[in-house]
């Protein structure tokens, strides 16, 4: 690589985070903002539009490992541009429910969308960053969820009032097109690793040669797949990334309808706080990647957890306008610290060719604490009526996630090719 001339690492992790803008912040996170009105025009209970975040989390489970896999086998390319292009068209279909059946299935589908194209991406970093430059660069794709989030807290709330009972219709639409041609891009400029474009990681020692070894390009075999499997850290990755998986979703399926349906905020006010978590959000995931390069991944995610559990607790106790904006900024501050910590750490542990199979088969664990948070959230606020007691619950189950990664070992050798 020439001295001064841009590495194309860099414009493949700008992709990733197009990715996960289009993945998380379009596919996932507008529906906080989105729920509160579909309620009023689909006439659901909590527990329903829990379960249909439960839905989008099932299908986001599935293709959570079954991607990361195909895209260690097949490109992340492909697979990332596929997966895109099913999310845009199921929340378009979104847009046209009518009943509950039709509803859960669209987020369904969404979901399988969602999980194929952001376990890849989020892999980007471990594919063409050597690990001391790994955290930051997967910060980097992580801050595109924020970035998403930001722009459905300050879109979605003028389209819900322009078209009044449809809003949330014209909602999915107009997000849905956009990750439709969000696809395109990704596909023309993504590459899933750096022998494609003949060139090493960045931040790996240059050598006489600048070609890839043949097991730098040879493909993920079976045999390897199943190595990653058999083994037990990375077990105890995605054990730790179930207690994160379960509780920050509680916070953020019912962040606006407790605020709206609760405390008698306008969805005005709802959205515009949850535009600020979006754009303080936007450079979490390179703080807290930079952070556990620094302190290490256990002592790291440790110290994210306990943040997490103050924003969560602070949310459900300090129920005045002071209490919102302080929970609400320290968990932006803090949102996407446990995924780009455990997608560094997958890389650091199987390498990084392997890294879209170790960190989609975590992301197994992650899934299913997402499927069971909505639906535990939802049943917990009618049962109590009230948010708090959900809120409280993901704070205590964070502290449990803070305590596990204390004893998160290191890799016993680095893992950089």
């Amino acid at each position: 690589m020439k001295s001064g001339k841009l590495h194309y690492g860099w414009i493949v992790i700008f992709m990733g985070f197009l990715t996960t803008i289009a993945a998380h912040g379009f596919g996932r996170m507008s529906y906080t903002i989105i729920l509160p009105a579909m309620k009023d025009g689909l006439h659901f209970n909590y527990t329903q539009l829990g379960l249909l975040g439960t839905g989008n989390f099932i299908g986001y489970l599935t293709m959570a490992i079954i991607g990361g896999f195909l895209a260690a086998r097949f490109g992340t390319r492909m697979v990332i541009t596929v997966a895109l292009i099913l999310m845009g068209v199921t929340m378009i279909l979104t847009g046209l429910a009518n009943s509950f059946g039709f509803a859960f299935a669209m987020r369904l589908l969404t979901g399988l969308g969602n999980g194929a194209s952001y376990v890849p991406a989020m892999a980007l970093g471990s594919a063409w960053f050597a690990m001391k430059k790994r955290g930051f660069a997967t910060g980097i794709v992580s801050a595109g969820i924020g970035a998403g989030t930001l722009i459905s807290g300050l879109v979605v709330p003028p389209i819900l009032t322009a078209f009044g009972l449809n809003g949330w219709r014209y909602s999915w639409y107009i997000l849905g097109v956009a990750v439709v041609l969000i696809s395109g891009v990704v596909y023309v400029f993504v590459r899933s690793r750096p022998d494609e474009k003949g060139l090493q990681q960045v931040g790996a020692e240059q050598t006489d040669s600048q070609s890839p070894t043949s097991s730098d390009t040879k493909k993920a075999s079976s045999l390897q797949w199943t190595s990653v499997i058999k083994m037990g850290s990375v077990w105890y990755l995605g054990v730790i990334y179930f207690f994160y998986g379960l509780s920050y979703i509680i916070y953020m399926t019912f962040f606006a309808a407790y605020l709206v349906k609760e405390m008698g905020f306008t969805q005005e006010w709802a959205g515009g706080l949850w535009a600020m978590v979006g754009g303080l959000s936007i450079f979490c995931g390179v703080i807290w990647g930079g952070i556990s390069d620094r302190l290490g991944r256990n002592k790291g995610s440790a110290l994210a957890y306990l943040v997490l559990a103050l924003s969560y607790i602070i949310y459900a106790l300090i129920k005045v306008k002071f209490g919102f904006y302080l929970s609400a900024i320290v968990f932006g501050l803090t949102a996407w610290s446990i995924p780009t910590i455990m997608a560094a750490a997958a890389g650091d542990f199987v390498g990084p060719r392997l890294a879209p199979a170790g960190l989609g088969f975590i992301t197994l664990f992650f899934g299913i604490g997402q499927a069971l948070g909505p639906a535990l959230g939802g049943y917990l606020a009618d049962a109590s009526k009230t948010f708090a007691i959900p809120f409280l619950v993901a704070g205590g189950i964070s502290l449990i996630g803070m305590v596990l990664s204390f004893y998160l070992k290191k890799p016993s050798t680095a893992r950089d090719s």
